[in-house]
Formats: structure tokens, sequence, C-alpha cells
């Protein structure tokens, strides 16, 4: 009966099919970010202004929206343990402050994770996401994540239950099974153009906004200048005409000296109409309408309200909405009957519409009372 256990089968576990195919070369070890994230990171949100207006305007309108903790149907109390790790997540941070920091890290790497600490989950922090490495599992989901600082790593593993202290918000990558794509990362061509135009600009000015030229020496039978005559013309044009404190200084030719410009003008190339065309681009691969950050030449939406609800709509609603329903599931085991939603009637910016529906509702006599306060979202929240 020496083998006999092999004629045993393992109880029945739900899982993927393909899960450890997945995980099947990578487990146990850490799997790297596929890119560059430090070079990604200073050149668009650190050299580029409209990259870093549409991360700070996403970041912040998402943080704004408060989050409100229901059990059993009703919505908790100020009390509840929930509620209060969400209104004062750890003690250094306030919940706008963690969450901002949570919604720009998603939009400038395309991950965002949140470690939770205590045993009953009374702190919760933020991590940097180049810190962070995922450790596949061998059913093809992550079974820690590896924190590393200056040299030191710290495995953050699953408990004995299968809770994982870590919560991973990703944007989807059609590409990668661990890590998410970033805007950033979608729009850099768009912002290596926007850069390369104010770098093109700075260097005009610098140069006395003046394109490049050249000076030729039109003598005849082929005489040429001495390099005597060559150094010192050089170190004349350095000295006098060139920065932008010897901006607009006449030029003094002699000796048979002429200028040919040798690159194209602003004009031709159509230097504005082209940067403004990128700073579009980029604002379009983070779902900011251009009319908010004052790029011309976009006349989506007739005015600056209806932009700013587009914006709210199509952007921040979502984002927010789908941080609360991961939060809700990465909680679940250690706060029973417990969801978290946002809080959406308390958002300003919405407000006209919620105005509009409820004079809609209002003017719908064939509903009842309780249709018309389901149909507007409320239910027995209030």
């Amino acid at each position: 009966m020496m083998f006999e256990f092999l004629k045993r089968r393992a109880p029945e576990v739900k899982d993927s099919a393909v899960g450890r195919v997945i995980a099947w070369t990578q487990q146990g070890r850490a799997v790297w970010t596929p890119r560059d994230y430090e070079s990604l990171t200073r050149e668009g949100f650190g050299k580029n202004p409209v990259a870093y207006r549409c991360v700070r305007m996403i970041a912040e309108a998402a943080a704004s929206v408060p989050l409100a903790v229901f059990q059993g149907g009703e919505r908790a109390g100020a009390d509840h343990p929930l509620a209060r790790v969400l209104a004062r997540p750890n003690p250094e941070q306030g919940r706008a402050e963690l969450f901002e920091a949570l919604y720009a890290n998603l939009q400038t790497a395309g991950n965002a994770y949140l470690e939770a600490a205590g045993e009953g989950l009374e702190e919760v922090y933020g991590l940097r996401p180049d810190r962070v490495k995922v450790v596949p599992g061998p059913s093809g989901w992550p079974a820690a994540y590896d924190y590393t600082v200056a040299g030191r790593t710290v495995r953050l593993g699953r408990a004995a239950d299968g809770f994982s202290p870590v919560l991973h918000l990703k944007l989807h990558n059609p590409v990668d099974d661990w890590y998410g794509f970033s805007p950033l990362e979608a729009a850099a061509s768009a912002i290596d153009v926007h850069n390369a135009s104010g770098a093109w600009n700075k260097a005009l000015l610098d140069n006395g906004a003046r394109p490049s030229g050249a000076l030729v020496y039109g003598a005849k039978d082929g005489e040429r200048l001495t390099s005597e005559q060559f150094e010192t013309l050089r170190a004349e044009l350095g000295d006098r005409h060139q920065g932008a404190m010897n901006a607009g200084r006449p030029l003094l030719l002699e000796g048979g000296l002429e200028w040919k410009p040798m690159a194209w003008t602003p004009a031709d190339m159509d230097f504005i109409a082209g940067k403004h065309a990128a700073a579009r681009e980029i604002a379009l691969a983070f779902g900011v309408p251009p009319q908010l950050l004052g790029i011309p030449g976009d006349a989506t939406y007739s005015n600056y309200r209806e932009a700013n609800a587009a914006f709210w709509r199509g952007t921040v609603v979502p984002l927010v909405t789908k941080t609360a329903g991961a939060m809700t599931a990465w909680l679940a085991p250690r706060f029973a009957d417990c969801r978290i939603e946002a809080d959406l009637d308390h958002v300003p910016a919405l407000q006209p519409e919620r105005d509009a529906l409820w004079a809609r509702l209002e003017a719908a006599s064939f509903l009842s009372e309780a249709e018309r306060r389901e149909m507007a979202g409320v239910g027995s929240r209030v």
C-alpha cells in the first residue's frame, strides 16, 4: 500500500484554470516594474506643467470625495472602527492627504498601494509604487509584496486566513499580469514634444530670439579667413551677440561676411499650434478637458461648467467608485458586512445634476416616494 496516497484525490478547490500557468515561471520571485518609473515621472510630472496639473487636478478632486461606511444596509456612524480608520488613516496623515497621494501614484505609475497595519486594522499607510514588487503565488495571484528601501527588503505576505496586508490598485494593462499602465506613459510622446517645444523656445530666447544661422565668407579667388581671424570672429560672436542679455544687438558684418539662416522659423514649424496639440493629447490621456487647463483650440464643451461636470463624471467619479469597491473587497475579511461607498451627494460639482434629477422626479407624479428615492440612488441612506 506504499502508493495508496497517489490514489487519494485532493479536496476540490475553486481556482483559475490558467492562474498556475501565469505564475509558473515567476513563482516566489519578485516581478520588477517593466519601465523606468523614475525617468518617466521626472520628465512627465516634474518637468511638464500640463501633466503635473492633470495629476494634481485628478488627485485633489478624487481625494475630496467623502467615503461613507455602510453596515447592514445602514450608514455607520463616525464611531464605527472602519469609519475612524478612513477619517484618520495613521498618526502622520489625514484622509485627504493619504488618498491624494494614492490617486497621484495611480496616475503617474499606474499602480497604487495601501498597507494595513495592526491586528484590528487600526492604521493604513500608503506605499511608494516604485519600491513595491509583486511576488506571484502558485494560483496566479500575488502571494506577497516586497518593499525595498536603501537595500533593505521587507516581505508583506498573506495572513493565515488569506488576508493580504497590501491593497494593490492598478489601471488596466493589456500586456502585463501584475502591473497597471500609467496615463503618464501613454502620454509620453506628447510630453516629449511639449517639453522639447519649451526647451527650443528657451534656447531661442537665450540666443537673441533668432533662428540658427551661419556667417558665410564670400571672398573671391578661394580666399579664406586666417586662423587668427576665425578665432577672433568666433570670440566676438560669443561675447557680444549670444545670450539673452545681448538680444537685439545689431551684428556688424564686413570683409565679405554674409548671414545665412539655417533653421525653420517658428511660423514655418507652426510652433504654437504644435505645442497646443501636444498639450491636448496629454490632457486627453489623463481624461481632463483641455478647457479646464486653459489650452486654446478646443471647444468640445460650450462653457467651463459643462467641462467641469464632464471631468467629474468621466474621470473622477469612476476612479473614486473603483477605489471604494476595491477597499470594500480588501477589508471584507476584517469588517464583516461592511462596505465603503463614495458619498457623491456631498460633491459640489455634481450639485446641478442632482438638482435636475430631483426636479424630473418631482414632476413624475406617477412615481411613489419610495420609487423616487430609489431612482435618485438614496435608498435608506438618509
